[in-house]
């Protein structure tokens, strides 16, 4: 079948949080043919180019959600007529138009706006901030795709007075009521930004229309293209979320430039998006148990939603054993980046207790700062910690001291990989205050290491039993485990045998790639059958996985859906929604950049 993989920010970039995921999936499922439709976030990251792409790639097509010194808009199409006609640069026409986005920002601003809750229509399971984002959006999607892109249009002085008015409204938030100018200026900004991809061309028949399936690998501006093309195309839509975009967005550190106002406004309309998102989603598949549970408080159907780990390579730590203590048993090793969230500061005043209890036992810190200057600051608060808690010791009046805390990074002579690091101690320390999935554990689980981690986001879903986990900001229980461990070495060889066995079990890449097989498979025998019209290559010959196999017999199946349902399964049929247009097949003719290498 052909998939069309919606990315943010990450695949086929070289650089990015989903781009080594994608890749694997890409790369594990060659039966099936896949189009690339990424967003990128900065100049920089198009300027490191992409990954090599396999040969099942057959096209490419990226656009930023960045905006470039010059103002244009690569990737697609230079906004035409709306820019223009609602700016009021060039020839003033098309007074319709103009009235109909000024309808439909309207009803998105005041969906925005609103906070009272007047209750849920059973009929479709919305509210009325709902009910208007929902026509707001996809009126303005279907304006776009008539007219042209909504770029200089949703920053235009005629979108401020529209958000100017909504905020003044009876029902809107005394927070939202206080914005200035400046307030509103600024979120028209951000407005544009996350809904960029309504501006793309990317919605015709040969390119979203052409595939079977969505799967977008993060909510959010990723998955706004598969919700258009469901809307327009009539394919189904899964979502992916390894993290929660929502959560991100709350627990983000707040922009100095923005005031709470805007913060309010930009809460709201991602709340309402994801809502959208998941109601629309064939299946919604989460990382982990503690994403899922995000997801639902976001609107998302627990029937609809299934919980798939992330794969990772076991391979790369199959030569560390469980009894490989290349730096001591007594040693005590933490690997990750440098930042607030992991809590090295609770770490270091924990170690300070083991110390106590065990004069030998050493820490080894394996890890670089986080991007940008709070982490670079961050870690040499931490070394000065570290130097006043424990200072260099020396054995003898004419020896060199050595400090029990060392920071050290990975790719060294003595550390050349990460498995090194793991196998460098008898126990790997996690004390993060906020954690999603816990890449680093399942490192060390993979290694057969004993665990202390503190119960934050999926901690306690991935070590099952497997480690020991305390609470969060609490050095006195993070030593106290930390000291049982280094003084039971057959309950570590326990623990350690017991991790490996159920990371190789759960997060392994071979269990991701079974699943979401399976997965494409499940929603693509729900779909409404496609036309076989043209449905046929260069040379004539029917296209593989142009419709699914049960087009071919006779039988109900093969008749177009009726208008009632209008979605491709069942039992995730948003009630009240439009139905989509009955989708019809075209060749699938490999386009884009053309340069599956680069």
């Amino acid at each position: 079948m052909r998939i069309g993989l919606l990315t943010d920010g990450g695949y086929p970039y070289a650089t990015g949080e989903s781009r080594l995921w994608c890749d694997r999936l890409v790369r594990g499922l060659p039966q099936h043919e896949f189009d690339l439709f990424a967003l990128s976030r900065s100049a920089r990251q198009e300027d490191q180019g992409w990954v090599r792409l396999p040969h099942h790639v057959s096209r490419v097509r990226t656009a930023p959600l960045w905006t470039p010194e010059d103002g244009t808009l690569r990737g697609s199409g230079e906004p035409r007529l709306l820019a223009r006609l609602v700016t009021g640069g060039g020839v003033s026409y098309g007074r319709r138009d103009r009235k109909r986005f000024a309808a439909h920002v309207r009803a998105l601003a005041t969906a925005i706006c609103a906070t009272e809750d007047t209750g849920t229509d059973p009929a479709t399971g919305q509210g009325p901030g709902a009910e208007l984002f929902t026509e707001g959006f996809y009126g303005l999607a279907e304006l776009a795709r008539e007219r042209g892109g909504l770029r200089l249009a949703l920053r235009s002085e005629a979108t401020v007075r529209i958000l100017e008015a909504a905020s003044r409204a009876r029902g809107a938030g005394r927070t939202v009521q206080s914005a200035t100018v400046m307030d509103h200026l600024a979120f028209a900004a951000e407005l544009e930004r996350v809904l960029r991809p309504l501006s793309l061309d990317w919605y015709e028949p040969e390119s979203l229309g052409a595939v079977d399936l969505c799967h977008a690998a993060s909510g959010g501006a990723a998955a706004i293209p598969g919700l258009l093309a469901k809307r327009f195309f009539g394919v189904p839509l899964l979502v992916t979320e390894h993290g929660v975009q929502l959560r991100t967005h709350y627990l983000a550190a707040p922009d100095a430039s923005f005031g709470a106002p805007v913060r309010a406004l930009l809460g709201t309309f991602h709340t309402l998006l994801a809502t959208e998102v998941y109601r629309q989603a064939a299946l919604v598949t989460a990382g982990n148990t503690h994403v899922r549970r995000w997801q639902q408080r976001c609107g998302a159907d627990p029937a609809g939603q299934r919980t798939v780990y992330p794969g990772m390579a076991a391979e790369r730590f199959s030569a560390v054993g469980e009894h490989d203590d290349a730096g001591g048993p007594d040693t005590l090793v933490w690997v990750g980046r440098t930042e607030p969230a992991k809590d090295l500061i609770a770490l270091l005043h924990a170690f300070a207790e083991v110390r106590r209890a065990e004069p030998d036992a050493r820490l080894r810190i394996f890890g670089a700062p986080a991007e940008g200057g709070e982490g670079a600051m961050y870690l040499a608060h931490c070394r000065a910690l570290a130097a006043q808690l424990f200072p260099d010791e020396a054995t003898g009046a004419h020896t060199e001291g050595v400090n029990p805390v060392t920071f050290e990074e990975v790719g060294g002579p003595e550390v050349p990989d990460l498995a090194e690091a793991y196998a460098a101690g008898g126990v790997v320390v996690l004390s993060s205050v906020v954690e999603g999935f816990p890449i680093s554990l399942v490192e060390s689980m993979f290694c057969g290491r004993a665990t202390v981690s503190t119960d934050v986001g999926a901690v306690v879903e991935v070590i099952g039993g497997t480690g020991l986990v305390v609470p969060p900001r609490n050095p006195r229980a993070l030593a106290d485990a930390c000291i049982a461990l280094l003084r039971d070495p057959e309950r570590r060889a326990r623990l350690g045998a017991a991790a490996r066995a159920r990371a190789l079990e759960l997060f392994t890449v071979e269990q991701n790639l079974a699943a979401f097989r399976g997965i494409y498979l499940e929603l693509i025998s729900h779909a409404p059958v496609r036309r076989e019209v043209d449905a046929v290559d260069a040379d004539g010959e029917p296209l593989l996985f142009a419709a699914p196999a049960e087009a071919r017999l006779l039988g109900p199946w093969t008749q177009p859906q009726p208008a009632a349902t209008g979605a491709r399964v069942p039992r995730r049929a948003a009630a009240g929604a439009e139905p989509a247009p009955e989708p019809v097949c075209v060749p699938a003719t490999a386009c884009g950049t053309g340069d599956g290498d680069a």
